[in-house]
């Protein structure tokens, strides 16, 4: 099982692929299926090698896969890492809303003594 640590450093390295919005862009893209390096590059004023190092960034962190198909490499999601990511973020923001939750009461409850 890993460390706390180790899981840190790889919930830094997901969110520091995702603050790039061209590979938000791509993850976007790959939302709606599976497409190629030079699919993915076409909204872009990229080189097809500027997406490639994209594509590759992701890969590397996990939120992609990409196979080999003969001459293509299409890429894909990696949906079970995206959900990960979710998971996590849906678990702090439930801890925020507690601790907003009990700020309101404890507000509540000073505005009723007076």
């Amino acid at each position: 099982m890993p460390t706390a640590t180790e899981l840190d450093k790889d919930l830094d390295a997901a969110f520091d692929a995702l603050a790039d919005r061209t590979r938000r862009a791509i993850i976007g893209r790959l939302t709606q299926g599976e497409a190629t390096v030079s699919e993915l590059a076409e909204p872009f004023d990229l080189t097809h090698q500027a997406v490639s190092r994209h594509v590759g960034i992701l890969r590397s962190r996990g939120l992609i896969h990409q196979r080999v198909d003969g001459q293509r490499r299409p890429c894909r999601l990696n949906i079970e890492r995206m959900q990960e990511l979710a998971d996590w973020i849906l678990e702090r923001r439930r801890e925020w809303e507690s601790r907003l939750d009990r700020l309101e009461d404890h507000l509540a409850s000073i505005q009723e003594e007076r």
